[in-house]
């Protein structure tokens, strides 16, 4: 049964009027959101949230017992990313006079979160052209870190785990299918399942070596906050485990998804660069085959949010959201490019600004020589590396490691984007020759400025990867780069670059 179809659940007699006039504190009720399973009182300086009574099948809050059990977990793991939001558990009791009391002697009645009231103007769902730039980019980070660290799980995760939520949102479409559109709904769940069969050892790979996390679960716009500059998660799932204990990537694929169908695939592409440079320090190399899914995990998300709106009557933003499955579920051929120069010349702004318009969405990977450098000696993206990591031994290993990660990406179908000085002719050869033995389109991009333009951009940098200095660019500028056939690029004009550059891949995929 939909949550839109079931009766009206109600709380104990009595008990919203008191949660209403302030749950026995001063102050009164400003604000009632209701929500298909919870009901939340905002008070000026708190807020007060409960479990309806319901049982949808996935969520089952129909006796006192379970919701205790519900608001614990609630708690307990929304502390891991919002400590200072989510404060106290409290039992709601009634007096032998009838009367409520919170934590009080008596009959236990219900069970009640206790937060901390936040500016609903901050969740990102209200901004999310904020998502963007090194607020993106941490935010994937910080993302990646909650996966590490959170404990493995089992339950919705390998081809089992995802053919459970694949079955599900066919079944909610059972309803909708007249409404949303019989033949968009065919389309998707259709390819959808076709897709799952595609990458259904790859995810039991996965759930064996570890991929499968109590992760969020609802990661999506709506479950993001912006204070004092940095994001925090809140609202995760904890009343199934099936929908929590899943891949984390498709945990972040509910945010990549959201962020596109909002146009900013730019943000989106940032979040995923972030999330896969810290995330394949403790999770490995094998973390890069999993972008064969990725695409796959977004539309399933998409579909969960077609039905969703359609329950509440929402058909054209139904409709939106299905589309979006279906654009997921078409792939694209993946591409090669490689962007140098010496430092200062804009290659990391030039890649990051081309990753985004290279399909599918939210855009290539980007494998940054510095970070892959910094990776490697167990440093932080912004750590400064002593001397003894720039031997020409160690640069060697570098490249070799980010073009075994690129080869691995395009084998899974991820486009992939190098950035790196490129310096030597035999670097610029191998990347060109990892496009030919993975019969990918190739782009080279060679970004060049004059000297002095370059020593005011390397002087004025500042919490960078990158850590080289005006002595370094010294040493570049005297070094023979030899013949440079790729495509030679002003760095003064790197948005006309990313234009040109960007249309002449989308020629080449083009053609048949």
């Amino acid at each position: 049964m939909s949550p839109s179809s079931q009766p009206k659940p109600q709380l104990a007699p009595g008990l919203e009027q008191w949660l209403k006039a302030g749950a026995g504190r001063t102050g009164p009720c400003e604000r009632l959101i209701e929500t298909s399973i919870s009901r939340v009182f905002l008070y000026r300086d708190r807020v007060l949230k409960l479990k309806k009574p319901v049982d949808f099948g996935f969520v089952d809050f129909t006796t006192c017992a379970k919701r205790r059990w519900a608001v614990e977990r609630e708690l307990a793991f929304n502390r891991a990313t919002a400590p200072d939001i989510y404060r106290a558990m409290h039992a709601i009791t009634r007096t032998a006079d009838g009367r409520f009391v919170m934590d009080g002697p008596g009959e236990v009645v219900d069970w009640a979160l206790e937060m901390r009231r936040f500016d609903e103007t901050a969740v990102l769902s209200e901004t999310p052209q904020l998502v963007g730039g090194d607020f993106a980019e941490d935010l994937g980070r910080q993302i990646a870190r909650f996966h590490a660290a959170a404990p493995r799980g089992a339950q919705g995760g390998g081809a089992e785990g995802l053919a459970m939520a694949v079955a599900s949102n066919a079944r909610q479409f059972d309803a909708l299918q007249t409404a949303v559109g019989r033949e968009a709904v065919g389309r998707v769940l259709s390819g959808t399942a076709k897709a799952l069969e595609t990458v259904a050892t790859l995810l039991d790979e996965r759930l064996r070596a570890g991929f499968v996390r109590r992760c969020h679960g609802d990661l999506h716009l709506g479950n993001i906050l912006r204070e004092d500059g940095r994001a925090v998660l809140f609202d995760c799932i904890e009343f199934n485990d099936a929908l929590s204990e899943i891949d984390v990537l498709y945990d972040l694929a509910f945010l990549l998804m959201d962020l596109g169908l909002r146009d900013q695939v730019g943000g989106a592409n940032r979040v995923l660069n972030g999330w896969c440079d810290e995330a394949a320090g403790p999770f490995g190399e094998d973390l890069w085959r999993g972008l064969a899914a990725l695409s796959l995990f977004q539309a399933i998300r998409a579909t969960v949010r077609a039905h969703v709106c359609g329950h509440a009557a929402d058909i054209p933003e139904a409709q939106r959201y299905l589309r979006a499955a279906d654009a997921h579920l078409r792939p694209a051929a993946p591409v090669l490019a490689a962007v140098g120069g010496p430092s200062g010349s804009g290659k990391s702004t030039f890649a990051r600004a081309l990753a985004p318009t290279i399909p599918p969405s939210p855009g290539a990977v980007v494998l940054r020589s510095d970070e892959i450098r910094k990776r490697l000696w167990g440093r932080a993206p912004t750590d400064h590396l002593p001397p003894e990591a720039y031997t020409p031994d160690v640069s060697a290993t570098v490249y070799e490691t980010m073009f075994r990660l690129a080869k691995t990406c395009l084998q899974a179908g991820w486009p992939v984007v190098l950035d790196a000085a490129f310096l030597d002719p035999q670097a610029r050869a191998q990347a060109q020759a990892l496009a030919a033995e993975t019969q990918v389109a190739f782009e080279g991009v060679w970004l060049e400025a004059p000297a002095d333009l370059l020593r005011r951009r390397v002087a004025a940098r500042r919490g960078d990867a990158s850590d080289a200095d005006l002595r370094v660019l010294e040493a570049q500028l005297a070094r023979d780069p030899g013949p440079v056939d790729w495509s030679r690029n002003d760095a003064g004009d790197l948005d006309g670059a990313v234009r040109a550059v960007a249309e002449r891949l989308r020629a080449q995929v083009q053609r048949p």
